[in-house]
């Protein structure tokens, strides 16, 4: 596996993994024409690659993409599940089944984070389920939870 920053042509993909995303327990929540069409999700891709987008997309040796993480701001007016202010960005990640568990998601968190200290960025949010095994992931990344929504956090991740 390796990593690499996320490019324009990796809208498709995204897509892809922000799907996984929402349908992380395996009973489908969104398909994808549902995903691409409801506003309240599909701002977490449409117009990839704006210029405050990053992100990193994990790959196998042979150049397959199997997970990825990318921040962006949304606005209070058009807030994101996991959103605390204007200012931070809201993180989306995913790996596909089959790569999950082999420590894809790691190396993912981490990179998005040392791309947010390198931009200057003070903190990273998010939101997660429950019953989400993710969670784990990003409560060892250093997130804490800030506020409730239904059976979901809002997480919050303070950056030096």
């Amino acid at each position: 596996m390796y990593l690499r920053a996320a490019a324009d042509s990796d809208f498709p993909f995204l897509v892809d993994i922000l799907l996984h995303a929402f349908n992380w327990s395996g009973e489908p929540t969104f398909t994808k024409d549902q995903l691409l069409n409801t506003p309240a999700v599909s701002h977490y891709v449409a117009g990839w690659k704006r210029e405050q987008d990053f992100g990193t997309v994990a790959e196998t040796d042979d150049g397959r993409p199997i997970g990825a993480v990318w921040a962006r701001l949304l606005s209070q007016a058009d807030p994101g599940y996991g959103f605390v202010s204007d200012a931070i960005p809201e993180l989306t990640m995913g790996v596909l089944p089959g790569h999950r568990g082999s420590g894809a998601g790691t190396a993912l968190m981490t990179a998005v984070v040392e791309q947010a200290q390198g931009l200057g960025i003070d903190a990273l949010s998010l939101s997660v389920e429950d019953a989400n095994p993710a969670r784990r992931l990003y409560e060892r990344a250093g997130f804490r939870k800030v506020d409730r929504s239904g059976d979901s956090d809002t997480m919050l991740l303070r950056l030096p």
